[in-house]
């Protein structure tokens, strides 16, 4: 799974992929209709691995849900987010059973549910485990340089 230079950009639909950084900002692609956008640095950018969602044990990476969605679905598309709220609450809980109800709300489940379905369609999830090398390759690299 790749999510790691996919953006949520505030004020604009759907994701965006980062393709190149400037001096005042970045260029990111849309992954809707592959259009490139200029954003500014004041602009309100997450990018999507950084992202949590609550758990009653703490949070979990917002990959780990989408893999949990995939592992579901079998690597197909999820329920529409456009369901009414019980429903998507229900789907939620079949997926992530220990996400907080008191702080994950009905807006949050649909946007996660929105995400999945735009990056499953442009097989950016699977329910697969990421390469059990990268994480340590990294941490290696960082102890070697120092």
């Amino acid at each position: 799974m790749s999510i790691e230079k996919i953006l949520s950009i505030s004020g604009k639909p759907g994701l965006y992929e980062l393709k190149l950084q400037t001096r005042t900002g970045f260029v990111a692609e849309s992954l809707i209709d592959g259009k490139k956008v200029t954003v500014g640095l004041r602009s309100n950018v997450s990018l999507l691995s950084e992202i949590s969602v609550y758990t009653y044990d703490g949070e979990i990476r917002l990959s780990e849900v989408f893999r949990a969605i995939a592992a579901k679905e079998d690597n197909g598309p999820a329920l529409s987010h456009k369901e009414d709220n019980a429903k998507l609450e229900s789907y939620f809980r079949e997926v992530l059973p220990e996400f907080d109800e008191d702080r994950v709300y009905a807006s949050d489940i649909k946007k996660i549910l929105n995400w999945y379905n735009m990056l499953q369609a442009k097989g950016l999830v699977s329910k697969d485990e990421p390469a059990a090398a990268e994480a340590p390759v990294k941490e290696e690299e960082v102890k070697t340089e120092e």
